[in-house]
């Protein structure tokens, strides 16, 4: 269980003036759930993400695991970003296998447990390829294979499929949803695309223009594996852009002034794929 308590963050910019990107969010993350934040570009999402990986620290309030504050970064979570972070001069294998030999485990044993990850993202065919390779898909599968070789018992996601094109997408979007039921490890996956995350997740989190908070809450009760054409899911995609259309009105009238109007201009529901993308 991770619990995320009245937290805030402050960011320090010299010459500028402080940002404030979280203000007071509160989140109870239970074991096993796969849970998306969405909202707009600088809402603080991966902000958040970084808080809950260690990487960041809070001003104000707590964030702990199973009753453990965190402090620090720690092998129980695993951050998997949107650019792929392989080293080009090591194989698939062994990059699936580097954190392993950290560790200090043998390498007969490493290398065992990076062929079964390996194989869990459909790469086994790739084991001896070097990064420049390998495609773009395969390269995240690489990195979601790495993170799963740890064991971790959260996947921090922030982002992983952006740069993606949509067809690589979906096939990601099928292979991580069998990983999730297949590990029962927690997910926080932050994410633009409204899709995406109705999609994937158990709940969506839909936060506000920055200072970000939590502006409303979304409980996906869809059959697994889930089915694109599920009707119950448009209509859930349909009432998170309508939560974030004044969220998102607020953003383009910081850049293109108050005369602007989102909704009027902007909002159109149609059942793009790629509904939500790059908000």
């Amino acid at each position: 269980m991770i619990e995320i308590q009245e937290v805030s963050k402050t960011f320090r910019q010299r010459g500028r003036g402080d940002y404030k990107a979280l203000d007071q969010i509160s989140i109870s993350i239970r074991q096993g759930e796969f849970l998306s934040l969405l909202g707009p570009s600088g809402c603080g999402k991966s902000t958040l993400l970084n808080l809950v990986a260690g990487l960041e620290q809070a001003e104000e309030g707590e964030i702990s695991l199973n009753g453990q504050p965190i402090r620090s970064p720690g092998p129980d979570r695993v951050v998997v970003f949107q650019e792929h972070a392989l080293f080009p001069w090591l194989s698939v294998l062994d990059n699936v296998a580097f954190g392993l030999k950290q560790r200090g485990v043998s390498k007969k044993e490493r290398e065992a447990l990076a062929r079964e990850q390996i194989k869990s993202v459909h790469l086994s065919k790739f084991s001896d390829r070097y990064p420049h390779e390998l495609s773009g898909g395969m390269k995240q599968r690489a990195s979601i294979a790495r993170a799963l070789a740890m064991d971790p018992q959260i996947l921090l996601m922030d982002e992983p499929f952006a740069a993606l094109d949509e067809q690589t997408r979906l096939i990601l979007h099928k292979d991580l949803e069998e990983i999730w039921m297949r590990t029962g490890k927690t997910i926080l996956f932050v994410t633009h695309n409204i899709r995406e995350a109705v999609t994937l997740s158990d709940r969506v989190l839909v936060m506000s223009t920055r200072p970000g908070t939590i502006k409303k809450e979304f409980l996906i009760q869809a059959a697994r594996p889930r089915n694109n054409a599920d009707s119950n899911l448009r209509y859930i995609e349909n009432q998170i852009m309508e939560t974030l259309a004044d969220e998102l009105e607020k953003v383009v009238k910081e850049e293109m002034g108050d005369e602007y109007s989102f909704k009027t201009n902007a909002v159109h529901h149609t059942g793009a794929d790629h509904l939500g993308g790059g908000i």
